[in-house]
């Protein structure tokens, strides 16, 4: 396992671009999260109006689990985690001092690691760029909101933490209704973030405005958030499909943006590459986690506690919904 791993800066260019976006345009959501987590119901209330990202400790109390710790291969004592950087909780975010990441992601990783008693070092990348190279042995597993879907299984293990979800959000004047049926979408340019479950969506399901007599829609995909709501404040996207989480936070703390309705649910995990030794130890520490509280108060501290599971899983099929 790697014990020592680079950081890439990455730090600048979420917030370089949501600056510009709140300062260039009318008030717009200023994230959808990072990930593509599909279903749960979390949402920001509590915390509208304050774009401050939540500093509250809920992982430092969290204490090595002999029996769990036990799970683990032998000779694990550090492992490496990626993480992408939103800029916009619950997903991660650095704070002030610019090399401190915080997230809901980053936290459960943090607890985890803690339960495990072992070292963790968070690595940043391209949300993209992360299942890809779990394989390789780049980065022991990945902490970004990922969905639990059949065709990733085919290639990733997962071990449940919460269940977020696919939703849409638009600009506040838009006449856009709640989006039940992708035909909705006809005629219409979608943005959403590149590699997710969202633009598989998608891309999967074009046909159905051909097959409706439409025009198709259009899918537009970033790497970055902040690009994501430009394209929407500036006209031109006119949707947005993102986390549900992401998106409720976004227009809890913004103005000149509108939650539309939540689309799929999907289990959320940590990814690791196929046949990993680590699933029995991660999934084994996640359920002390739901045990003790620390679980409980990491999704209150995000505001998300509508996407709580009752038991991690490892790896389960996919949510139909």
């Amino acid at each position: 396992m790697r014990t020592f791993t680079r950081t890439r800066n990455r730090r600048f260019a979420p917030f370089a671009l949501l600056a510009s976006a709140t300062l260039l345009l009318t008030a717009c959501g200023s994230g959808a999260g990072s990930g593509d987590g599909g279903g749960g119901g979390g949402t920001a209330q509590a915390a509208a109006g304050s774009d401050a990202i939540p500093t509250t400790d809920v992982v430092s109390a969290v204490k090595k689990d002999e029996a769990v710790a036990k799970l683990l291969p032998a000779g694990v004592t550090d492992l490496t985690v990626a993480v992408s950087v939103s800029g916009q909780p619950p997903g991660t975010a650095y704070l002030k001092d610019g090399k401190t990441l915080a997230g809901q992601d980053v936290d459960f990783a943090d607890a985890v690691a803690k339960a495990l008693g072992i070292g963790l070092k968070h690595e940043s990348a391209s949300f993209e760029a992360i299942l890809p190279a779990l394989d390789s042995g780049k980065y022991d597993f990945g902490a970004s909101n990922f969905g639990v879907t059949d065709e990733r299984r085919k290639v990733i293990d997962f071990v449940t933490y919460i269940n977020d979800g696919q939703g849409f959000a638009t600009r506040a004047d838009s006449g856009l209704k709640a989006v039940t049926d992708l035909r909705q979408l006809c005629g219409l340019n979608v943005a959403t973030g590149a590699g997710t479950t969202f633009e598989a969506t998608l891309e999967d399901n074009r046909k159905v405005c051909a097959d409706a007599g439409k025009k198709a829609y259009k899918v537009q995909t970033y790497s970055e958030q902040g690009a994501i709501w430009s394209s929407l404040q500036q006209g031109r996207s006119d949707i947005v499909m993102s986390t549900i989480n992401g998106l409720r936070y976004a227009v809890a703390h913004q103005t000149g943006v509108k939650f539309l309705n939540e689309y799929h649910r999907l289990d959320v995990g940590f990814a690791f590459k196929k046949n990993t030794a680590l699933a029995p130890a991660f999934q084994a520490a996640v359920n002390r986690l739901i045990a003790d509280g620390t679980y409980a108060r990491i999704l209150k501290k995000w505001g998300t506690t509508g996407s709580a599971i009752d038991t991690s899983r490892i790896s389960p099929p996919e949510q139909k919904n």
